[in-house]
């Protein structure tokens, strides 16, 4: 399996999760010095795939200074636009994000992430949807076409909620002067919301790439008394990880790799041990039976983004 690692908690001190801890964020120094050690980590375990954004707050300044480090040609880097981090470390803010698909932001963003040149390999629109029209804003369109044969990169999109395979669907009907202007699909997937499975078919046998985020549910494949109605699942789980002898993130990394093939899988761990623990999935192989026993988990796309709606940023 190819596992790369996002770095959405590594930028920025909150984020959507169950099994994050509120922590002190007034010392940025230190939490840049952390962030800094977790991408070395990655690099020195064989993770050369990092994914990143403006909206995942320092995230892009941080891998930035860290790529300078390396000058290593075998690292891909993948970012996004269309998110600007307004947050500015409070752990109590109201707004974290805010989203703004214009050609305005698209040039602005854009003239920082050239930086990471010549690592950048994928641009991709952070969270396209329908609602913004996105997929239909011609400028926008044949800006990111000029980008991708001017710089060589891939384009690609990012999805998230009840419509993924709707918009996934409209990005391969985009064309740019004759040819396909989306390469790269980054893709909410995992044991619960089994959506992708519906076009991932389709996407590979086009010759796209796919990408998957949230493996882990938002930490909702943990067991959690909150979630009563997930305990047969999470039975299920704790006896694999049991079997394998790896933790639950690790069978859910796996499952996500085996059942979406050729894809890349995200890790997105806050720290070494977590990150650690998350490869320990690329030593094992799940049997068909047990691929089966999972996947029988799946839950309505819509019952998924209802709750995950639910779930604070902490």
């Amino acid at each position: 399996m190819k596992l790369g690692l996002g770095t959405a908690a590594l930028g920025r001190p909150q984020y959507i999760n169950l099994r994050s801890k509120q922590i002190e964020n007034s010392d940025i120094e230190s939490f840049k010095a952390h962030s800094f050690s977790v991408l070395e980590s990655a690099y020195k375990l064989g993770v050369r795939y990092f994914d990143t954004a403006p909206g995942y707050g320092l995230a892009e300044t941080l891998l930035l200074e860290w790529l300078q480090t390396k000058k290593d040609n075998t690292i891909e880097v993948a970012t996004k636009w269309g998110y600007t981090y307004v947050a500015n470390f409070d752990a109590n803010a109201k707004v974290h994000e805010i989203k703004e698909h214009s050609l305005e932001k698209l040039k602005e963003q854009w003239a920082f992430s050239k930086q990471l040149l010549p690592n950048f390999k994928v641009y991709q629109i952070h969270s396209a949807t329908l609602e913004t029209g996105i997929l239909e804003n011609k400028p926008v369109l044949n800006y990111l076409a000029a980008l991708k044969n001017g710089h060589g990169i891939r384009i690609g999109i990012t999805t998230t909620g009840i419509n993924q395979v709707e918009v996934i669907k409209k990005a391969l009907d985009v064309h740019v002067d004759g040819g396909q202007l989306f390469d790269v699909f980054q893709v909410t997937y995992n044991m619960l919301d089994q959506s992708l499975k519906t076009i991932s078919d389709v996407i590979i046998n086009q010759n796209k790439s796919i990408v998957i985020k949230e493996a882990l549910a938002n930490g909702r494949v943990f067991r959690n008394e909150n979630y009563a109605h997930y305990n047969d699942l999470y039975k299920v789980l704790e006896r694999l990880a049991n079997k394998y002898k790896v933790g639950v993130d690790a069978i859910s990394l796996q499952f996500c790799a085996q059942t979406i093939q050729s894809s890349t899988v995200l890790s997105g761990a806050s720290n070494t041990i977590q990150l650690q623990e998350n490869l320990k999935a690329q030593n094992i192989q799940l049997l068909n039976n047990e691929l089966e026993e999972i996947t029988s988990f799946k839950i309505e796309a819509d019952d998924y983004w209802k709750e995950r709606k639910l779930l604070a940023w902490n």
